[in-house]
């Protein structure tokens, strides 16, 4: 321990004996480590939004539904289980939410023009929170019951169609028997949507309307369950499992949504590679620095080396040399990017893009996420990189000859 605390003196002393290079190297450091955080809470932020609202779309964690739903998301496969039997099963599951919805195609008409849409009959009660509707706000009202008679469409929906709340619209499907299914709804509401896909493709309406009107008395389409973490739903999902057994499919909803799923792991992946590549551009002015601190202390070296200094301990104080460089800088850009990301952290509008963000399923508003992982993972990469760059010059000090060393001019 007393050898070491000599090093860290020693290396210390030798970091400030060119001030300017060691400042110089610093701030390439602590630029470096701001760029790599910071970026990485930006993309983060970025991915974590396409995960929200797409966890909203979908929506929940787990999601169950018909084995043939999937490929074929009629009328004709519901899931096997009536909703009341739903009900009591999942009631006292313990889930953070759950609910089950009514979600058919459908052609929504009004008196200048018609769309498809995917009609969702949904309770209100129980979606409360759960889906991209309740962020945002609705002109008019949302549904008050499960027996609402009104319907509530998006507002770009409602540009398209050249209606407004009051006006009345005309929903079409069909029902079991392949029977055309309608029936006329009141505009009750306007939802709006950061995604504003999400305005023009969903129409809600009451889930027992729904179910009247499509005439499948107690059944649904999908149920879904939300759990406390969108990284980790193993424990919602096999709970789920268990309380369906095999009469139904239940997914993940990274195995829904395949994309999605797979951009959290590309996010993993990036992170990483990001730091890399940020250190590389370190570590060329990292080593330049420590040759040229080994280069003008050679006679130095080679005097300590005569005196019975191990090549150990030279080779040790040129690391930490190296891992002081890099501690530091490290820490003020930790600092810096925490710093960076406060003023920014309620959103920053990007709505200037939003109509390429709404092809990349993103809101108007990004959102960083500064993970405490994230940093502590740049830190220790940058940290293990510089000391294995550190190695080469340290090496070559460490094995000078001390008489070569000491007449060297």
């Amino acid at each position: 321990m007393h050898m070491i605390a000599i090093l860290m003196r020693l290396a210390w002393r030798n970091l400030w004996r060119n001030h300017r290079r060691t400042l110089i190297m610093l701030m390439a450091i602590t630029l470096g480590a701001w760029a790599m955080i910071f970026m990485t809470a930006l993309m983060r932020g970025m991915v974590a939004e396409m995960v929200r609202g797409g966890i909203s779309a979908l929506p929940g964690h787990v999601q169950v539904h018909h084995p043939d739903y999937r490929d074929d998301p009629s009328i004709a496969n519901l899931i096997p289980m009536s909703d009341s039997e739903l009900s009591e099963r999942f009631a006292g599951a313990g889930f953070a939410a759950w609910a089950s919805r009514v979600r058919v195609p459908a052609v929504i008409t009004s008196e200048y023009d018609s769309r498809g849409v995917t009609l969702l009959g949904v309770d209100p009660v129980s979606e409360q929170g759960l889906t991209f509707v309740d962020d945002n706000p609705v002109e008019g009202r949302f549904l008050e019951s499960v027996d609402d008679a009104g319907v509530v469409i998006g507002k770009k929906l409602a540009t398209t169609l050249n209606t407004q709340v009051g006006k009345r619209v005309v929903l079409m499907s069909q029902d079991p028997d392949n029977e055309i299914a309608d029936r006329g709804f009141r505009v009750v509401g306007l939802f709006e949507a950061d995604i504003k896909a999400f305005e023009e493709n969903y129409v809600f309406a009451g889930k027992a309307t729904a179910q009247k009107m499509l005439r499948i008395t107690d059944q649904v389409s999908e149920l879904f369950v939300l759990g406390s973490d969108h990284r980790n739903v193993d424990e919602v999902y096999d709970k789920t499992v268990e309380l369906i057994g095999d009469r139904a499919e239940v997914m993940r909803w990274f195995d829904i949504d395949t994309y999605l799923g797979s951009m959290l792991k590309v996010m993993d992946g990036f992170v990483f590679v990001w730091i890399i590549v940020i250190f590389l551009a370190l570590s060329f002015g990292l080593v330049n620095t420590l040759v040229m601190a080994v280069f003008e202390r050679v006679r130095e070296i080679g005097l300590m080396l005569a005196l019975g200094m191990r090549p150990v301990y030279i080779l040790g104080q040129i690391v930490v040399e190296s891992l002081l460089l890099l501690a530091i800088g490290l820490a003020i850009g930790s600092a810096l990017s925490w710093a960076a990301v406060q003023p920014i952290k309620d959103g920053i509008d990007v709505s200037i893009v939003g109509d390429g963000l709404d092809m990349w399923g993103m809101s108007n508003m990004l959102y960083p996420e500064l993970l405490l992982s994230d940093v502590i993972l740049a830190n220790v990469v940058v940290l293990v990189l510089g000391f294995l760059a550190s190695l080469s010059p340290a090496w070559r000090a460490a094995h000078y000859e001390p008489i070569e060393a000491i007449t060297k001019v």
